[in-house]
């Protein structure tokens, strides 16, 4: 069954950022769905290169998918990898997967082994998009508590993100958990995002000053470039440590699990390489006695529809992750959404990954230009670190 088609897609949800699709289209008129990892403001960047690499795929055999993987590693990026690549090629092998479940009339997860259990647990994110204090994103996460999900996750760090901070920032974050942890209740499950912007000595006095609020996870305290870092931070702290959401490299995630440096990894279906990448993943995890919680900084639709698959069978599953406010945009534009229940997603019984998008609808809320207001911009250090008085002697005349 070869592969006739590739066209993409760049959807505005009215968020922070665009989502990047791709379907993918047979001889025989099957097509799959795909998406591709996208940062805010480099969305057009993903989907040059998606594009490049789809000239490789027509012609090829949708069910070669493990082969395919190789060459584009090997031959197309001539053995260097990178996150636009592997966000690129995911979009693709979710695609191709999806084919192939469809052809043979089941699920993904039948295809793959058959499913561990019914439903898979979610998490909330992006519910504090916007938000302009602790009091509004308190009520906020109230609201997410009262749909029925019983975790959430959100970033408490004031200010960009910057490997060293001072003393009022880390009392702020204390703070702004406290006050969580109080209007949630003891038994609603905080997962603290740090965003890898933090050195070891300021992830370790943080960390062991929230922990008497119970937290459910600590995520990438530190830069996993450097992974003994994330290392150091596990061993000082009692509360599970969280790293994989930058790590996109079967490579870079044996180094991880080597230097045991966290409880949980949180890999991303739609940069890690896909489907068959993050099965590898787990699989290594999992005598290491590490769990799994995937990472899905995409869609409701096809990101978390091919998460929800492959969290059915993984064995070593914990959590699975869901951009809430992503959903209404999302769910517009699918042809039967995703249904979330009091935290859960029920498994679907369609063949494919279970997700089917209205191309007309889909093209009608194209790409969406943020300018240099995209993400977090390009700060100036005088906006950075305004000038509150000399730090040095005023030049003096008249002498």
């Amino acid at each position: 069954m070869k592969i006739a088609h590739i066209e993409t897609f760049l959807f505005d949800p009215g968020t922070a950022k665009n989502l990047l699709f791709c379907r993918v289209e047979t001889e025989s008129g099957v097509h799959g769905w795909g998406e591709a990892y996208v940062t805010p403001g480099k969305e057009k960047v993903i989907q040059h290169l998606l594009h490049d690499l789809s000239k490789y795929m027509i012609g090829r055999d949708a069910f070669s998918i493990r082969h395919t993987a190789q060459v584009v590693f090997e031959d197309f990026a001539m053995r260097r990898t990178s996150l636009d690549l592997m966000s690129a090629w995911s979009a693709i092998e979710i695609a191709m997967w999806d084919i192939v479940a469809k052809n043979a009339g089941q699920p993904l997860y039948n295809i793959l082994g058959g499913a561990s259990r019914e439903r898979v647990k979610v998490y909330a994110n992006g519910w504090s998009s916007g938000s302009e204090s602790i009091g509004q994103n308190v009520q906020r996460a109230l609201a997410v508590k009262a749909q029925g999900y019983t975790a959430l996750k959100w970033d408490p760090f004031p200010g960009p993100w910057r490997s060293f901070i001072h003393r009022e920032d880390e009392d702020h974050v204390v703070n702004y958990v406290r006050q969580m942890r109080e209007a949630l209740g003891p038994e609603f499950t905080l997962l603290v995002e740090v965003h890898r912007r933090l050195a070891p000595m300021h992830a370790i006095r943080i960390g062991r000053r929230i922990a008497e609020y119970d937290i459910g996870w600590y995520e990438e305290p530190c830069l996993c470039d450097n992974i003994e870092l994330v290392a150091e931070v596990r061993r000082a702290l009692p509360m599970p440590i969280v790293t994989g959401e930058a790590i996109y490299s079967k490579e870079s995630f044996a180094q991880a699990l080597a230097a045991r440096a966290a409880d949980i990894i949180n890999p991303d279906i739609c940069n890690c390489g896909g489907v068959s990448a993050m099965l590898d993943i787990a699989a290594m995890a999992q005598p290491h006695a590490v769990a799994i919680s995937p990472h899905n900084y995409n869609s409701t639709l096809v990101g978390l529809a091919a998460t929800v698959q492959l969290s059915a069978m993984i064995p070593n599953f914990w959590i699975a992750e869901c951009f809430i406010n992503l959903k209404p945009a999302c769910d517009e534009i699918a042809v039967v959404p995703l249904t979330v229940q009091d935290g859960f997603v029920d498994l679907p019984i369609t063949p494919g990954i279970g997700i089917d998008l209205d191309v007309g609808k889909l093209r009608a809320k194209p790409y969406r230009d943020m300018g240099t207001k995209a993400g977090k911009g390009l700060r100036a250090y005088t906006e950075e670190f305004p000038r509150k008085h000399y730090t040095v002697a005023p030049t003096r005349t008249g002498f």
